[in-house]
Parts: structure tokens; sequence; C-alpha cells
């Protein structure tokens, strides 16, 4: 018989606490009919969080040679009107945006003609690391992306803020086409990314777009991801429902799985 160690009182307090907050852990993961196989996140449960930048022309880019944005206001209470009524100038790829095929693609669909059903479900943010400019078919193969049928990328864009510093900067983090090809060959049914454009500057050839778009792959450009892990998540993302046109401005929130 193995002879039993005695234990200070200080230690067998700490295992006893250590044990009674997992046990406490796991009974409320359980009756939330949640799994208990990760490690507890920052996240609070059942919050959903938003991957939209805020729309202000004091601190939002915008893609170089883009409408400018302006927001006005109409009608003012705060100077003595009845009430307020604003009026607003942008691109259609201002701030979080969705590209629907027909940005590139002849004949493709408008963003009001995108279906419901790519646009939200389960998505992976994956991150790439700062150094990284071009999201290739390497660097696509050193993260676990494959089952995922909604990918998003957190760049070098959501380390440095990019997306609320109103300079706009060329050497945004961008997807290849070698990668947008291993994507579209995958039958993801969205990708996104956390700057302008997911098409590297100054490209000789949209091909990443023309690939992707031209699988009926939505794109979702612009995304907040600061303050978001990696990890699998819900994604609702959902453009203003403009008719014939290629993209618009949306709102996208993210529900950790």
């Amino acid at each position: 018989m193995t002879p039993v160690i005695p234990r200070s009182e200080a230690t067998r307090d700490l295992l006893f606490a250590r044990v009674h907050s997992r046990s406490l852990a796991i009974v409320i993961a359980l009756a939330a009919g949640c799994t208990v196989a990760r490690p507890p996140s920052a996240v609070v449960p059942g919050a959903w969080l938003d991957a939209t930048v805020t729309l202000d022309p004091a601190t939002t880019p915008v893609y170089e040679g883009d409408a400018p944005m302006r927001f006005e206001f109409l009608k003012d209470m705060r100077k003595g009107d009845a009430f307020t009524l604003s009026v607003y100038s942008l691109g259609a790829h201002s701030g979080t945006h969705i590209d629907a095929p027909m940005h590139f693609v002849a004949n493709g669909a408008s963003i009001e003609q995108i279906p419901l059903d790519r646009l939200i479900g389960p998505a992976r943010v994956i991150e790439i690391p700062d150094n990284v400019q071009a999201i290739d078919a390497a660097e696509l193969g050193r993260h676990d992306w494959r089952g995922a049928p909604r990918i998003l990328f957190r760049t070098r864009s959501s380390i440095h803020g990019w997306m609320t510093a109103p300079a706009f900067h060329r050497d945004f983090a961008y997807i290849a086409p070698d990668a947008a090809q291993l994507l579209a060959d995958a039958n993801v049914q969205l990708v996104g990314i956390d700057y302008l454009s997911a098409e590297q500057f100054g490209a000789p050839a949209p091909r990443a777009h023309q690939i992707l778009l031209g699988k009926g792959i939505p794109i979702v450009e612009g995304l907040s991801l600061v303050a978001i892990t990696p990890g699998d998540y819900d994604l609702i993302v959902l453009p203003m429902k403009v008719g014939g046109h290629e993209g618009a401005p949306a709102r996208a929130v993210l529900h950790r799985r």
C-alpha cells in the first residue's frame, strides 16, 4: 500500500479551490448546453460581438481614390430645430462592407441577390502574423481552415488598428490568388478580411476577387477584428439592401461558438 504523503493546509485548500472552480464551470457549461473542451474564453458567454467599423469621416479610412464620406445634419434639435434629420454621402465600399459578384464578374449577382444563408452561419477567425502581407497558399496551409464554411482573416490591420485610423495604408494584408483558389475549391460560403480590400494594392489584375466572386462567394472587407480572438463563431453580416449594385456597407456581428 502506497503511503499517504501529508499536505499542508494551504496546499489542500488551494487544490480544493481549483477542483471546486472547475466543477462549477462544468456545471454551468452543461446547464447552458455548451461543451467544456475549450479553455475558458475572455468573451462573456452569450455576448454578441460587434465586428463593424463605426463610419466616421474623422476616423474611418477610405480606399485611395474612392468616394469620400460626408455626414451632415439637415435639421438639428441642438440648434433649435423641431427635429433632427441627417443626410449621408459615401461610397458603396466604405467601412465594413460586402462585395457582391457583380463587383468583378460580368452579369454577376448584385448585392440584394446574395443568398442570406451565405451571410449567416458558422465562421472561423484565423490569425495572420503581423509580418505576413500576402496570405498565399503556403500561409493558408499553416492554419486550420479546412472544414470551416466561412473564413475571416485577422491581420496586421487589426494589430495596428488601421480600420480606425483615417490614413490609408497601402501595405495591408491581402489574399493572394493561389489562396483564393484553395478557398474557392473548398466551397467556402464567405471570405472576410479586416481592411478595405482583399486584393493587393496595385495588383495588375483583381484575380482574388475574380476567383472568389466567380464562385459566388461574397467578400466582407473592412471588418473590425481588433477585439476578436481566433476561433469559431456564429456570424451574421447583412448589407444594406440596395437594388442592382455591386456592394454595400454592412453590419457584422460574431458570437463565440
